[in-house]
């Protein structure tokens, strides 16, 4: 334990406990603490923890150059990791990097604006967002974000909030039944984009699966054809922000691909180094790019660090890693497992209102209404870490209240018997929970 500490953390009072190493889906203290890493961190650890052959490529490269500026040099790991994720990826032809997720939805959005500013459309500035989202910190981020909590503070710096509904069919916006709705949270962007006027509009960005803001909220069948065919109709780019979702976490190298619609620029990070070194990026389309290439020639946007030797070659380790050990064939093997294991857990506590999500990216929303007056989040979270369990929480789901909710999100490397051990010690720290409640909201 340090004595003083000389570290702004996120909560200032708190004593945080020291990791030492990691090893597979476990992180060690060093007090001896043993933790069984359930949410990959914030949902990076894709490889899991203290794999040495990453380590080794890093060495590798760090002993020939580890950076060069992107305006002065290209490099091989940088045109090779381009090339990879370009091949993974329906329909897309070019690749960027930079070093955050916030950045690589700013860019995303530069992108698109730059886009139809070189076909002479310069008013095309504006990008439409959904009321339940989470693009990133910086202001540019933030600003297309539904985030409440994250953007109180900020709101003088920040656009217009976010207007188009999600698609949250456990808690509808408009109170139908997903399965008669007619898919009428799909169709407000179009009444979106007529009340801004699309000249207006450069693009529409989402999550094709909700994450930290939504817990995981998956859209129903035939949501993303829509989207696409509205942003067809009106010249509107459609970005997919797979920050949290890319590069295999549900079970698809892009989450998008689970409902067979191809995006015009797409974001990228935390699984993309697995969290072996900071990075993240865009993939876009010839389409895209071609109004620029054959117009200015230069881009726009770019970091200091963007595409640096030392980073891509780290990526590219990893996703060769991943390839080499089969891992999205893992997360479709384990997520029937894990289906079973939530579904059972609902059963057995009413507190718990809703699971759901794809691949080992599973959200657990709570009644809030049951216990308005206690973060049931907050609670699990700290018990599940007394316990050993580190599970990640997310707030800010609803328009009328805060949310309470929870995501699981193992690395992809988990094995069966590891699953098993983290939903045992998921159960413990629901049932410690609950039983400080005089009402019974369990059954056995």
């Amino acid at each position: 334990m340090i004595n003083q500490s000389y570290l702004i953390k996120p909560e200032l009072k708190k004593i945080y406990d020291q990791v030492e190493y990691g090893k597979g889906v476990y992180l060690y203290t060093n007090e001896g603490k043993k933790f069984l890493d359930a949410c990959s961190g914030a949902i990076v650890a894709n490889i899991g923890h203290g794999v040495e052959e990453i380590a080794m490529v890093a060495y590798e490269q760090a002993k020939k150059v580890s950076f060069t500026y992107r305006t002065q040099f290209t490099t091989e790991p940088a045109e090779k990791l381009a090339e990879k994720l370009v091949n993974k990826a329906v329909g897309m032809d070019y690749a960027f990097f930079v070093n955050s997720g916030s950045e690589a939805t700013e860019l995303a959005c530069r992108l698109a604006i730059q886009h139809w500013q070189e076909k002479e459309q310069p008013f095309k500035q504006k990008i439409l967002s959904r009321k339940i989202s989470y693009h990133g910190t910086t202001f540019g981020a933030l600003s297309i974000s539904g985030h409440f909590p994250r953007r109180s503070r900020f709101n003088y710096f920040l656009k217009d909030f976010p207007s188009v509904p999600a698609p949250y069919c456990h808690q509808c916006p408009f109170g139908l039944d997903h399965e008669v709705c007619g898919l009428k949270c799909a169709y407000e962007l179009e009444n979106n984009i007529n009340e801004l006027g699309s000249e207006s509009i450069a693009a529409f960005i989402a999550e094709p699966i909700i994450g930290a803001s939504g817990a995981v909220i998956t859209p129903p069948d035939g949501y993303y054809q829509v989207i696409k065919n509205i942003c067809e109709k009106y010249e509107i780019l459609f970005i997919t922000d797979e920050v949290m979702t890319g590069l295999g976490r549900t079970g698809k190298w892009f989450a998008i691909d689970h409902w067979g619609v191809s995006p015009d620029i797409v974001a990228l990070g935390k699984g993309i180094s697995a969290g072996y070194s900071p990075i993240a990026g865009i993939l876009t389309t010839e389409k895209v790019m071609d109004p620029i290439i054959n117009g200015s020639g230069v881009n726009v946007f770019g970091h200091t660090y963007s595409g640096n030797p030392l980073s891509t070659s780290i990526s590219l380790a990893v996703l060769e890693y991943m390839e080499d050990h089969s891992l999205l064939d893992n997360v479709n093997r384990l997520e029937p497992l894990l289906d079973d294991y939530l579904i059972t857990l609902k059963d057995k506590f009413n507190i718990i209102a809703d699971v759901r999500g794809k691949g080992l990216l599973k959200g657990i929303e709570f009644d809030e209404e049951r216990y308005k007056d206690r973060n049931i989040t907050k609670e699990v979270v700290d018990e599940a870490y007394r316990l050993g369990l580190l599970i990640y929480p997310s707030k800010g789901i609803s328009t009328i209240h805060d949310g309470q909710a929870i995501i699981i999100a193992p690395p992809l490397t988990i094995s069966e018997v590891e699953l098993e051990e983290l939903m045992v010690l998921l159960e413990k720290s629901l049932e410690s929970v609950m039983a400080n409640y005089e009402e019974d909201v369990y059954e056995f």
